[in-house]
């Protein structure tokens, strides 16, 4: 336990890297009076927005959390353990909801000194949009980090009385699975309310703004732009550093818990505490990657955040092979599992930008699709979300596949790795779902970059800033689509490589649970050894009716987030309609829209209608599960995070195609076979629009949300195991 004042003082320390970064945003210029009048209305209706749907996810939490302690406590038959996963889950739940809301309100302020900035030049502009973003992204793995550490010193984790296999290392990562799950139920409501809010907002703006009343994107006569920008916030921002937060958690403890049986044969308690000093290592790699893009000229602002990326990235390879040689018994095989890890998020984000970046072929094929109307635009952007998922699966596959045959060879360097019932490879895709992980705070920032350079642009479109101004800001805004769609990818990669690593560990708790009953019936030697073994057989027919049920729960859950958008957008798009109706001077501009309306209307929309799939996701699972018990519940988490992944790549890919397909046409880079330039105000622009439209909901609501049911799936099994065993 030698380490864990590291994970304390990276904490720490990113915590003071963070509260540096917002003194630095904040102290920037606000810009113009316009400006700052605009930045008012969206700080005014995202925290308003924000303190609502808080004060509904709280009051579901605190439900949630006597809930569970009831059913634990009841059920299985274990109160103390029912009480202690209880308070868990309210502690991950908090701290979750604490990262997201602090984030989203460094990242409001961010956009009006974005736009400002943007007066001044290119440079000025990256450094106060990325900076913002990374205060959110440090302190979610800040926060996420500090509350595992903090529930494992309170549960005992550093008592080593009795036995290894008694002792608080080899029990408390069982016992703090409930922070996680706390993490996740936040997240799913979060990303769920703010991703239906967003792009409610977003399509009825574009909708009846651009393609009917034929007006600039941001213009101050529509009523549903404040609202529009403010969704950019609570979705993107807040929703975004809630989903990461609860990967890092979840997967933090997966990764402890896997470490538990190499800890008990070995009785190096380094095999538990490594997760959290890898990802302490991360956070002072994300560190160099943030100062690094301040460095060298601005001539392609793409190439700047590249340049942070890959000072991030060798960092962090140097960091993990130090941390093995250091923790792991100089184990050589563990560093090359976690450097798979960190170059399959170079992969997924390179993968990502390819599909969604306009220097490639789809993003080019979808806007040339778009010269023949919406209907081709929109076939070709299905295609190209279908066609990503080929990639996705392989690399998914190789990382898995290389990671958990590097653990299987450790054992050659550590015999004692080859002791019982220990299995090395699930330890090996362990470390590289750390690796993978090292570089979250990055690409959080980056992620959150995206938001604040949408807002900027709004600010300045709404303002009427000088061009050149609106010019800098779009440029920023394309690259900001871009690293929001690398941010999905990275975030489907690493659900694939956690899903893994949360399955392995629901396992190993069942085997667990399935161990302790054989000790309280006095089943003797042989019950104990038939409890280590937990096979799932999806000939057996409970199994493949869980495996299917947990496959249907994927797209239904997809079906209800993306009709819940199209429910919201259909009353913000009357509401546009009906004051341009009722008030003709708003297009003349001699009287102003009602924006708190639009807010107002799209508040309540996106905060009702989160409820039912939020349900749904944290519901069924558990009924599955007390119904046909643990190894169909296996067959859920597994087959559902099967089809989550390809779903969700396919939601995110297109509808990030569609977006900077639109993107491309209105930067004037389509041109028509004659050679003629097709850009905005054109059939090809107002395809493009309905095309971008159609791909709001997918990749800004269900795609997101996806990845935290993905997780979710892993943490509501895990905390409800000793439910679903013989009974």
């Amino acid at each position: 336990m030698e380490f864990w004042w590291v994970v304390l003082l990276a904490g720490v320390i990113a915590i003071a890297f963070a509260l540096w970064l917002a003194r630095n945003v904040l102290s920037q210029d606000k810009g113009t009076p316009g400006m700052q009048e605009v930045a008012s209305l969206i700080f005014e209706g995202a925290m308003a927005f924000l303190n609502r749907q808080y004060r509904t996810i709280a009051m579901l939490a605190i439900v949630a959390a006597v809930i569970i302690g009831l059913l634990i406590g009841g059920l299985a038959n274990d109160p103390g353990h029912g009480i202690r996963t209880a308070i868990a889950f309210l502690v991950g739940a908090f701290c979750s909801g604490l990262a997201g809301f602090i984030g989203m309100y460094i990242a409001v302020q961010a956009n009006l000194r974005t736009a400002a900035a943007a007066q001044r030049s290119v440079r000025d502009a990256i450094n106060v949009s990325l900076r913002g973003g990374a205060v959110s992204g440090f302190l979610v793995v800040a926060l996420s980090m500090l509350g595992v550490l903090f529930m494992f010193w309170l549960y005992g984790g550093f008592s080593l009385t009795g036995n290894a296999a008694t002792s608080g290392p080899a029990t408390v990562p069982f016992e703090i699975v409930g922070f996680g799950f706390g993490a996740s139920f936040v997240a799913l409501f979060a990303q769920l309310g703010g991703g239906i809010y967003t792009k409610a907002a977003d399509v009825g703006a574009d909708l009846v703004g651009k393609v009917e009343a034929g007006i600039p994107e941001d213009d101050p006569r529509n009523a549903a732009v404040i609202a529009d920008l403010v969704g950019d916030n609570v979705g993107d921002c807040a929703g975004r550093g809630a989903d990461l937060f609860e990967s890092t958690a979840a997967e933090n403890i997966g990764a402890m818990i896997l470490g538990v049986a190499l800890y008990v044969v070995t009785g190096n308690t380094s095999w538990v505490f490594f997760p959290l000093v890898v990802r302490s290592v991360g956070i002072i790699a994300s560190m160099v990657g943030i100062l690094a893009v301040a460095v060298g000229d601005v001539s392609d602002p793409q190439r700047k955040l590249d340049q942070g990326y890959w000072a991030m990235t060798v960092v962090a390879a140097i960091g993990i092979f130090g941390t093995v040689w250091i923790m792991l018994d100089r184990n050589y095989w563990f560093a090359l599992a976690g450097l798979t890890g960190l170059l399959t998020s170079v992969a997924f984000v390179y993968i990502t930008q390819y599909y969604t970046a306009g220097g490639w072929r789809p993003v080019q094929e979808l806007a040339r699709a778009s010269r023949t109307g919406p209907a081709t635009n929109i076939i070709s952007g299905v295609s190209v979300g279908l066609e990503s998922t080929g990639i996705t699966a392989i690399i998914i596959a190789v990382a898995l596949g290389l990671s958990y045959f590097f653990g299987t060879q450790a054992a050659q360097l550590t015999p004692s790795l080859a002791q019982g019932n220990v299995n090395p490879g699930l330890f090996g895709t362990a470390v590289a779902t750390m690796g993978m992980l090292t570089t979250v705070a990055y690409v959080l920032s980056m992620d959150t970059f995206g938001p604040i350079t949408d807002n900027a642009g709004g600010i300045a479109e709404f303002s009427q800033a000088p061009a050149e101004v609106r010019h800098i800001t779009d440029v920023l805004d394309g690259i900001g689509n871009t690293t929001k769609a690398l941010t999905k990818g990275y975030a489907v990669g690493s659900a694939a490589l956690a899903a893994f690593l949360l399955f392995s560990a629901y396992l190993d708790e069942v085997k667990l649970r399935n161990a302790a009953q054989c000790v309280a019936g006095a089943g003797g030697d042989a019950c104990r050894t038939a409890a280590q073994v937990f096979p799932v057989d999806l000939s057996n027919v409970t199994v493949f009716i869980g495996g299917f049920l947990g496959l249907m729960l994927i797209f239904f859950f997809s079906s209800l987030a993306i009709r819940a958008v199209g429910r919201a957008a259909s009353i913000i798009i009357e509401e546009v309609r009906r004051q341009f109706r009722e008030h003709p001077g708003i297009m003349q501009g001699t009287e102003k829209p009602d924006y708190a309306r639009a807010v107002d209307i799209t508040t309540q929309a996106g905060l009702r209608e989160m409820i039912l799939p939020g349900l749904l996701a944290v519901l069924f699972p558990i009924v599955v599960g007390l119904v046909l018990k643990a190894e169909a519940a296996a067959a859920l988490l597994m087959v559902g995070t099967m089809g989550g992944i390809l779903m969700a790549t396919v939601l995110n890919n297109s509808g990030g195609t569609w977006d900077n397909a639109k993107k491309f046409i209105e930067l004037g880079q389509l041109k028509d076979p004659a050679g003629s330039v097709l850009g905005k105000g054109t059939d090809a622009h107002a395809a493009a629009v309905v095309g971008d439209t159609v791909g709001d909901p997918f990749k800004d609501t269900a795609g997101p949300s996806l990845h935290v049911l993905i997780k979710l799936l892993s943490t509501i099994t895990l905390v409800m195991a000793p439910l679903f065993i013989g009974r």
